[in-house]
């Protein structure tokens, strides 16, 4: 039995880290920054050159902001499709919420080519991206909960999802295919997952999604927490179950669909962060699980993205193929080691 010292020690831990990560994540380039430097550059204060400024604070830290809010929104998400199915195995990934989400963005991008002119660079604007992304989300998630009131077995559930996700890459597939060359490379870089490129005002759109989803999800604690016992009991514990899975799906539908429209679909982080989680903060109160899942995905999100952009050269890796490649091991070794995943 864990005590709340030891939690608070983990939180300590994981604030550290993060704060480490933040400031590595920065520094590290194709052009390599002093620590110092950065760190005077974010609190007001002029880096040594020019160039070391406009990089900072115009490219690295949203880029380094919105790895924070992505890797810790996808594991809160994960998280309450974990607890909402009672599935260890439920994700955005795996339920096809991201494939969802990328339909939704894949109608947008390349059937904008189709309207041209001022409609068609309207319907790409940043809030339409979103719109689209968290709608796509939402109907899929809709789409898979109806299921679930027919189907009990967890499996099964799971099969459904993959197949809703098979049925959205076969529509962007013929989507894809009746689209013109350009369309088609603007979805195909937005699909590899990216953290770049986004300016001031994407970054703040993305903290709003990513603050309304958190604050739903912080909301939902109590009732997070009930619904692990099984509904029959929450309802005889007053538990409005319609109300609390209605808010569940508003709150991962927000963020999962914010996060993909502007990072593109990033898998692994929501399905696995919550069981890595577990392994250290033996417990199933959401009060604590949320801030930890959260917390730790942040930290792992920027690690990824320090990697994939491979420090000291102009490439870039997609943030996508690092977070598979890196994580999908870590799970395993955590499944050898302990012989099962916590629930």
């Amino acid at each position: 039995m864990q005590t709340t010292k030891t939690y608070k020690a983990y939180f300590v831990v994981l604030l550290v880290l993060l704060l480490a990560f933040f400031i590595f994540n920065i520094s590290l380039g194709s052009v390599a920054i002093p620590i110092d430097e950065v760190i005077k550059a974010i609190f007001g204060g002029n880096a040594a050159k020019n160039t070391w400024n406009f990089i900072i604070l115009d490219y690295r830290l949203p880029k380094a902001l919105t790895a924070i809010m992505a890797g810790g929104g996808l594991a809160v998400s994960g998280l309450l499709m974990q607890t909402l199915f009672r599935n260890p195995l439920a994700g955005p990934f795996v339920l096809g919420l991201s494939s969802g989400a990328s339909l939704g963005v894949a109608i947008l991008i390349l059937g904008a080519g189709a309207f041209g002119g001022f409609l068609g660079n309207a319907l790409l604007s940043e809030w339409s991206l979103v719109i689209a992304s968290a709608l796509g989300s939402f109907l899929v998630l809709l789409a898979v909960l109806a299921v679930t009131f027919r189907v009990k077995d967890t499996m099964a559930i799971l099969i459904i999802g993959l197949m809703f996700g098979s049925v959205t890459a076969a529509v962007v597939a013929v989507l894809s295919y009746f689209s013109n060359a350009e369309k088609l490379q603007q979805y195909i870089f937005w699909s590899f997952g990216s953290l770049g490129n986004m300016s001031w005002e994407s970054v703040l759109i993305l903290s709003f999604c990513t603050l309304i989803g958190l604050f739903i999800a912080f909301a939902s604690s109590k009732s997070l927490n009930a619904l692990l016992l099984g509904e029959n009991y929450a309802k005889s514990m007053g538990l409005r179950i319609k109300r609390t899975t209605f808010l569940i799906i508003i709150a991962t539908s927000v963020l999962a669909g914010g996060i993909t429209a502007f990072a593109g679909p990033i898998a692994f982080v929501g399905l696995a962060v919550p069981h890595m989680v577990r392994q250290y903060f033996k417990t199933s109160n959401h009060l604590i699980l949320i801030p930890a899942v959260l917390l730790f995905g942040s930290v792992l999100l920027l690690i990824c993205d320090t990697i994939a952009q491979l420090p000291f050269s102009q490439y870039t890796l997609p943030i996508n193929a690092i977070t598979s490649l890196i994580g999908a091991p870590v799970v395993i070794w955590l499944l050898v080691r302990k012989r099962k995943l916590l629930f």
